[in-house]
């Protein structure tokens, strides 16, 4: 098993919250009122879960291995993928940033947040493709098993250290209840 195998599980959630992330912008743009508690509670999930473990995972372990093992930071993907990172943290504080003026119904917080989802969803939409064919099969191919089960265990201690115990769950129950609601 390589380490990235949980990487790209995790991409498949994150998939879902940018699905729905999509629905709520299409919502707002059309002057709807928003479920403010599922918006509070996405937004929470991209920046606890994506950004703080999911991205915490490949910033502080996977990339430094990667580029232990040759791969460079500036001029390649591990460059790229961060500068993805701190776009998507801008997006989220956006998201964030509107939610007060949402809970109001301003059309003007509407439009924020909409701009902010939809500026997300795209860029990691297009940041996941990137990892999932072109850095995970590279770091399939430079890394060991050994190192594989390093990586796979670090992952293990930055969850329980960012997000805590049974955290994982509760997003798991969110984005099945999100995505019944929003996208079937």
């Amino acid at each position: 098993m390589y380490a990235t195998d949980d990487l790209r599980n995790e991409h498949e959630g994150i998939k879902v919250a940018l699905g729905v992330l999509g629905r709520l912008a299409d919502d707002a743009e059309a002057g709807q009122s928003l479920d403010i508690d599922d918006v509070d509670q996405i937004v929470d999930f991209l920046r606890t879960f994506a950004d703080k473990c999911h991205h915490g995972k490949e910033e502080d372990l996977l990339f430094p291995a990667l580029e232990r093992a040759g791969i460079p930071r500036e001029g390649g993907p591990i460059g790229v993928m961060l500068d993805d990172h701190v776009q998507g943290r801008k997006y989220i504080a956006a998201m964030a940033d509107a939610l007060p003026g949402l809970r109001s119904d301003s059309p003007a917080a509407s439009a924020a947040f909409a701009d902010g989802a939809r500026g997300y969803a795209e860029l990691l939409t297009a940041h996941i493709f990137k990892e999932n064919n072109v850095l995970f099969p590279m770091a399939e191919q430079y890394l060991t098993p050994n190192q594989h089960e390093e990586l796979a265990e670090g992952f293990e201690e930055i969850e329980e250290q960012r997000i805590g115990p049974g955290v994982h769950e509760a997003y798991h129950a969110l984005l099945d209840r999100v995505e019944e609601k929003y996208l079937s």
